[in-house]
């Protein structure tokens, strides 16, 4: 599908008016009577499904479950929601449709459901065949902040000029095709706000009709910077395709210039983007520009314009860190995947704070204004910038290209370029919060609100573990704990590079990692995907075993020491401590041979017997009873028990008595037979002392305690109240310490 778009920003009223000409093409082998578009903008109707299904706090009444019987009043309506209210009742909103012809000017028949619009084609559409039909729409755009929009406008009434600016962030813009699919036909679910947007590739040239002293980002290539752009900027462009570190485009200071103007005229930048499934772009006069080529070499494209748009109010922070990481992150996910295809890539700061289009994302942190002028930022805000961008900008590879059905099936998007962008925010910083543990996952997957990874975006619960934590860890979970890196990056990458502009559903993936990496792991997604099951697996006994070698003088010194080992008994200690002689102790000249030797004293009886165990023995079993005497080795049998259902591999630390330790990897596959309750022997060359399950955290498990044989006290956390008596400030630093001290292992990540 093909899009040519004149589109003309009222500013004023903040409205949009355009007209777009479509041609599709039907590359599928069905005849086709209509086509489905998307009419994204009608969400925000009061009479959509999204408004009269939206439950009071957005979820539930009360949540997803509720442990009282007795009726409790809703916690109250926070001032956002009145506010959101409000504007949609103040505001009209939604398409104004209309002139749908075919290229002849024949008029279509067409019919709106909710968020999908219909249009019956005056002929059936054959395989192989192209129909071109054009029409006229326009929206009010609505205030991001006001409705928690994925787009729209944010007002600055404070700026200099009259009436305040704005910054326009424009998705969701445009009527635009539904996927049509080999696995349900017409993707047309109902947009209800949560499930992004399942789309096809193709070409579009857009005219994008503007205040004169706006800036504008967009999707695609700039065609007209003579006419758009002062020679000035077009210089500071090219310099900035080899430039070490971003050069601005737009400086700050004729940006807060251009926040002072009122014009009239206006500009029409024209954009071409080949080869994408959207198109989104961004307008203000607040816009500072910078930008550096990404030297990317290869043949596809040998240099990407990594560029950043933001107002005054992103400050420093943005000059330092928007499009470094921007670049940052095409570095890692090509790695991981294929080249970046497009010329551009880009950050846009505005009031979305984070959300993915091709060739251009909108991210929202920002600094914090000083009466003395002066702008800074926290760490928390620093590292919110560096990792929304990188997750942002990974999202052009999922699922911008490699394009998965994000209504359907959001973890195939969110999960996979969670785990991605955890892999570069870690390299741009491993102490950066930001990216999946296994640990981060445990409290929801033990929680009663969890569903199915699988679940269709729109039934979710809680969409932020499930759709973006939870398949994340698993994704780590099965490159460092199971797969291992060389082969998992192997498979990954082998499914990227199979599934760009394709559409693969979450079979192709399974069946991709599978095939690339020779690794059977239908146990994997079954567990993690397809179920709430998690992961507990309890080490319940270990028994030390000891080779009973048949020869007496082994075995019976063996047995005299385990004798020795035990606790004297009560009786014997007490008469003992009062002094009181046994009747032998009395009688010494009425002994015999058994008397004056334990019964671990080995006879000929036991001797001859042993001879005779030999004689009978198979040469081949003779040698190795002998070498197992030899080697004389320990034998220990482990009980584990899974509690979660969830089987996972067995990671072991073994703890050995001369302080040594040894780590040990029992693959998944043990629990094929019994899922339930395994057993198994560990042969050691030393005494064993400790074993602990999964020592550095690895797999997720939802209880370590019971991951450690012999069992220890378990460390917790005493709540220290205000007691007139225990004010002193030693007690106070003691309860400092308790309170707060908490012993975790380092993730996998730092090691390997």
């Amino acid at each position: 599908m093909d899009y040519k778009i004149d589109v003309r920003l009222n500013e004023a009223k903040r409205r949009l008016d355009a007209s777009q000409t479509i041609t599709y093409t039907n590359h599928s082998p069905h005849t086709l009577k209509y086509l489905w578009l998307q009419l994204d903008q009608n969400r925000f109707r009061l009479d959509s499904m999204a408004e009269t299904t939206l439950t009071f706090g957005g979820i539930g009444n009360r949540g997803p479950s509720t442990r009282s019987a007795t009726p409790e009043l809703p916690a109250g309506i926070s001032l956002a929601e009145l506010r959101r209210q409000q504007w949609l009742a103040d505001h009209e909103v939604g398409y104004t449709i209309s002139n749908v012809k075919t290229a002849q000017g024949v008029a279509l028949r067409t019919t709106t459901v909710g968020t999908n619009f219909r249009i019956d084609l005056d002929k059936p559409l054959k395989s192989g065949e192209a129909v071109t039909f054009s029409m006229d729409f326009a929206f009010n755009i609505v205030e991001e902040d006001a409705v928690s929009a994925r787009s729209g406008y944010e007002h600055f009434p404070d700026d200099p000029r009259k009436g305040g600016n704005d910054i326009f962030l424009l998705a969701q813009w445009f009527p635009r095709l539904h996927a049509f699919t080999d696995y349900e036909a017409w993707t047309n679910k109902e947009f209800l706000g949560r499930g992004e947007f399942t789309l096809e590739f193709g070409d579009y040239e857009v005219n994008l009709t503007v205040p004169a002293d706006h800036i504008v980002s967009a999707t695609g290539e700039l065609q007209n910077p003579e006419q758009v752009l002062t020679k000035t900027q077009r210089e500071r462009l090219e310099k900035a395709r080899t430039a070490k570190r971003p050069v601005f485009i737009v400086t700050q200071e004729e940006a807060e210039k251009a926040e002072k103007s009122a014009t009239k005229k206006t500009k029409t930048w024209q954009f071409k983007a080949e080869k994408v499934r959207d198109f989104a772009w961004a307008s203000s006069r607040k816009f500072m520009w910078d930008a550096r080529g990404y030297q990317q070499g290869g043949d596809v494209m040998p240099v990407v314009m990594a560029m950043s748009f933001y107002p005054k109010e992103g400050g420093d922070l943005w000059k330092k860190y928007s499009t470094e990481s921007v670049i940052h992150t095409m570095e890692v996910y090509s790695r991981f995947s294929f080249d970046y295809p497009y010329p551009v890539a880009q950050s846009v700061n505005g009031p979305v704070g984070g959300m993915e289009y091709p060739m251009i994302t909108f991210n929202g942190p920002r600094t914090t204004l000083h009466e003395d002028g002066t702008r800074t930022w926290t760490q928390a805000e620093k590292r919110f910038l560096i990792g929304v961008v990188i997750h942002e900008i990974g999202h052009i590879y999922f699922p911008m290209i490699v394009n998965s059905d994000e209504r359907q099936w959001t973890w195939m998007d969110e999960g996979l370029n969670s785990f991605l962008d955890g892999v570069a925010g870690r390299e741009w910083d491993p102490e950066m919060p930001w990216g999946v543990e296994p640990r981060d996952i445990v409290d929801y997957m033990k929680s009663d609100i969890q569903v199915p990874i699988m679940t269709q975006s729109d039934s979710v619960l809680r969409l932020g573990p499930n759709a973006y934590t939870k398949p994340a860890a698993a994704l780590n979970i099965l490159r460092e704990v199971i797969l291992g890196r060389e082969l998992f990056d192997y498979a990954f990458k082998e499914f990227s590079v199979r599934w760009q502009y394709k559409r693969p559903t979450p079979a192709d993936f399974f069946r991709t990692m599978e095939e690339a990496s020779g690794v059977d792991l239908d146990w994997f997604w079954r567990g993690w995907f397809y179920s709430t099951d998690h992961v507990d697996i309890s080490l319940d006994k270990v028994w030390q075993l000891r080779l009973d070698t048949k020869n007496p003088d082994v075995d019976f010194k063996r047995r005299r020491l385990e004798e020795a080992d035990k606790p004297q008994p009560l009786f014997e200690k007490r008469e003992r401590d009062a002094g009181n002689k046994t009747w032998l102790e009395r009688n010494k000249d009425i002994r015999d041979f058994y008397d004056e030797n334990d019964r671990f004293t080995v006879t000929n009886k036991e001797r001859n017997a042993y001879k005779q165990l030999l004689e009978d023995l198979e040469p081949w079993e003779r040698e190795v009873l002998e070498r197992a005497v030899k080697e004389d080795k320990h034998y220990y049998v482990m009980d584990f028990s899974n509690l979660g259902g969830l089987v996972m591999p067995i990671l072991l630390e073994l703890t050995y008595k001369d302080g040594s330790v040894e780590e040990r990897y029992i693959p998944a596959e043990i629990w094929r037979r019994s899922p339930k309750a395994v057993s198994k022997l560990i042969v050691t060359d030393k005494e064993l002392v400790q074993v602990v399950v999964d020592p550095r955290w690895e797999t997720a498990d939802v209880d370590n305690e019971n991951n450690h044989y012999p069992r220890r006290i378990i460390k917790s956390r005493i709540e220290a109240y205000k007691d007139e008596e225990r004010t002193d400030p030693v007690y106070r630093d003691i309860m400092h310490d308790i309170t707060t001290k908490e012993e975790k292992p380092k993730p996998g990540f730092h090691k390997k």
